[in-house]
């Protein structure tokens, strides 16, 4: 049975678990109130939360928009316990959190004005500790590798950048770039890494009109694991509807640039999914679509959404989605075809969609591998369709076959 956690605007943290009906392609939505929205507004909004699952044990954390954390328990899917709270000081307004992960080593959390920060639980009464960084400011996308020894972050005339996590805590503070980015009259940039940096992207060549295009990157994910620091597949959405693929090892700008991806409002979120060569894309409009990553080219998209999607969370051949239109969805996902440019055969639809009184700014799924869909979203054979409908009667040769057409009578 899949499950799922979404925060919202009033910082209410929900469970989403979903039973599959009789019939096929029918869900059954479960939800419960984990932790109770304010009543102070949207100081409390949910901006990220993330899921580690070690054994038996799940923890969940959540950051939210007056730089408060938190770490949970999952005790089981209608309970939460308070492991640790803290908050991020650093944090001031008009800034947000743009990354947190959840990880064995502890908490890391990143802010737009270059904040990050580890954060360790105590264990057998010990006492919490942080460790503290400080990154160029005016992030969009931090994000960290499945392994946790690297990170990567891209934000507003901030190239697509990729570090050694354990090099950038051990830098003095006063040694970070406080402000590496804020000079944007400087147009001229200087190649030299920071300590701790392992690779900064270039940008793409100047336009038609030899002027030098903008940097704008809105979301990022890592594509794949890899057993070198320095070789990293990444992805990236910028604002202008760009989605730009990076090979470290080949070269600072992107391997591939596919424009015109998102149609409104530029990229607002990437995530790769479980089959190969596949990704889901959305906009700040409501498009919501599925990659070919051999090619660039929208296999399908979701149709009926009446909001931006503002988080997705894939789920084997389930994702759900968060949507600025108070639904949270489920659909269905199929792979992309064996050969690149080949037709695709099956796509996705939404399978179910669960009304939030409170707007949902986020869902993550649990990570729990006991997903079983069965059949859902199977799109239905054709032949499957004539072969159940009765056999008409007929005096003519073709008696005990279907009349798929209508046969005229009397004169012609």
């Amino acid at each position: 049975m899949p499950h799922f956690f979404s925060g919202d605007e009033l910082g209410a943290i929900k469970s989403v678990s979903y039973a599959q009906g009789e019939k096929k392609n029918e869900w059954k939505p479960t939800t419960t109130i984990l932790v109770p929205g304010s009543t102070s507004g949207r100081s409390k909004t949910v901006q990220k939360l993330a899921v580690h699952s070690a054994g038996s044990e799940t923890l969940l954390s959540a950051l939210r928009a007056d730089g408060s954390a938190s770490l949970y328990e999952v005790t089981d899917e209608t309970k939460l316990s308070v492991v640790h709270e803290w908050s991020e000081p650093r944090l001031k307004d008009g800034q947000r959190f743009v990354g947190l992960a959840n990880t064995e080593s502890g908490v890391y959390s990143c802010t737009s004005n270059g904040a990050l920060r580890l954060t360790k639980p105590g264990e057998n009464s010990a006492e919490p500790s942080s460790s503290l960084a400080v990154l160029p400011t005016r992030l969009f996308e931090w994000r960290l590798s499945s392994d946790n020894k690297t990170f990567a972050y891209g934000g507003d005339e901030v190239e697509l950048s990729l570090w050694d996590t354990e090099k950038a805590f051990s830098q003095p503070q006063e040694a970070a770039p406080q402000n590496a980015s804020a000079d944007t009259k400087k147009r001229k940039r200087s190649d030299q890494l920071l300590p701790g940096e392992l690779w900064r992207a270039k940008n793409v060549p100047n336009d038609h009109l030899s002027l030098r295009q903008p940097v704008h990157n809105t979301a990022l994910t890592y594509l794949q694991p890899s057993t070198s620091a320095v070789q990293q597949h990444l992805l990236v959405g910028t604002a202008n509807g760009g989605i730009r693929r990076y090979d470290t090892r080949a070269a600072r700008r992107p391997v591939a640039d596919w424009k015109g991806i998102g149609k409104t409002g530029g990229v607002s979120t990437v995530e790769k999914g479980f089959n190969d060569h596949e990704v889901f894309v959305a906009d700040r409009g409501c498009l919501l679509a599925a990659l070919d990553l051999r090619n660039g080219r929208t296999i399908y998209s979701y149709k009926g959404l009446a909001g931006a999607v503002s988080s997705i969370a894939p789920a084997h051949s389930l994702l759900a989605s968060a949507a600025q239109d108070r639904f949270v969805r489920l659909h269905s996902t199929f792979s992309p075809p064996a050969e690149a440019r080949a037709q695709q055969e099956r796509k996705g639809d939404v399978l179910d969609k669960l009304y939030m009184k409170v707007t949902p700014t986020v869902v993550v799924w649990d990570g729990q591998l006991d997903v079983s869909v069965g059949n859902a979203g199977e799109a239905v054979d054709e032949d499957d369709v004539w072969d159940a409908m009765p056999v008409v009667d007929s005096d003519s040769e073709d008696e005990g076959k279907p009349d798929r057409r209508k046969k005229k009578t009397g004169p012609a």
